[in-house]
């Protein structure tokens, strides 16, 4: 895990820096005054950023096509010179993916950023296709509704998930944390994803793929699946295992799946005790719980009791 919390009045230190964090290239006036505050919390395949930056306006040509950014405007203003009009404001939105130049003025900005590649890879798997070329075709929410969805999924990532680094050094937590995050992304914002994904799905019964999805999920509970590996063990396209487990179990696949990861959780909390000196959040990180509040809800929904009431038993 990468973190960098760093305070500077000096232009020439604060370019440096801004180019480093953002694959630009910054323009500030000589000469004038110059503030900056820069904050990144960073994981494979995401990070986030906060940046304040006063004084005299500047511009910046950004190059970074193999990354997806997602930002948020906190405070002044930030204008597109490219083809791309964007327009900033309390809603999320999307920096272009190609080259484009952006000119500030009393900035305070928060970035998420995704490797593209890794969140077209995920597109693929939920969609169940070899052959998707991830596109977005709008920089602004298909609803508010899910623009705040995806706000409130990059406050967790800032408050919970990058802030705890015991659970960020799980492979299975992290990998989670990008699962949740690029799924939003990909449900928020316009896309080729969002195109392919409003086709219709054949409604057939599929028992059996069902048994096998169940069984390859309670075989690999403790390693890194997702949607992707689990319908192809079950021999399905992931939307029709979607389908099909709504149907079968009135469920998701990946409800399910959390569903025996709570259930693993109990088992070691109940194995522990309270003597051994482990945490819930040391057991609950280990089976990709990595946000406390949601994970002692969901705890709590499905147990009638909170884990720390397990713990102590």
């Amino acid at each position: 895990m990468k973190k960098l919390r760093f305070v500077s009045h000096d232009s020439s230190e604060g370019v440096e820096v801004l180019e480093r964090v953002y694959a630009a290239r910054v323009e500030v006036a000589p000469d004038t005054p110059f503030s900056m505050h820069q904050a990144l919390g960073a994981v494979e395949r995401m990070s986030l950023e906060r940046v304040r930056l006063s004084g005299a306006p500047a511009a910046a040509l950004i190059d970074a096509p193999g990354t997806l950014r997602i930002a948020r405007v906190l405070g002044g203003h930030i204008d597109f010179t490219d083809a791309t009009t964007t327009s900033a404001g309390a809603s999320p939105f999307l920096f272009p993916v190609r080259s484009y130049t952006c000119r500030w003025d009393e900035l305070d900005l928060l970035t998420l950023s995704l490797e593209l590649a890794a969140v077209e890879q995920h597109a693929a798997a939920l969609l169940g296709v070899d052959d998707l070329r991830l596109r977005f075709t709008g920089a602004e929410p298909v609803s508010p509704g899910m623009a705040r969805y995806l706000a409130s999924s990059v406050a967790v990532l800032g408050q919970h998930q990058l802030a705890n680094e015991e659970a960020m050094a799980s492979p299975l937590a992290r990998t989670e944390a990008f699962r949740s995050l690029a799924t939003a992304v990909l449900h928020t914002f316009p896309s080729t994803f969002l195109d392919r994904s409003a086709a219709p799905v054949p409604d057939r019964a599929a028992p059996a793929g069902v048994r096998r999805a169940v069984s390859f999920m309670e075989e690999h509970v403790a390693e890194d699946i997702g949607l992707g590996e689990i319908a192809r063990a079950a021999r399905m396209s992931p939307r029709g295992l979607q389908a099909a487990f709504r149907r079968e179990l009135s469920t998701t696949p990946l409800a399910h799946l959390r569903a025996l990861r709570l259930e693993a959780v109990r088992s070691e909390l109940l194995a522990t005790g309270p003597g051994a000196g482990a945490t819930v959040a040391d057991v609950a990180a280990r089976w990709g719980f990595s946000h406390p509040g949601r994970f002692a809800a969901a705890y709590r929904d499905r147990f009638g009791e909170n884990p720390a009431t397990t713990l102590r038993s």
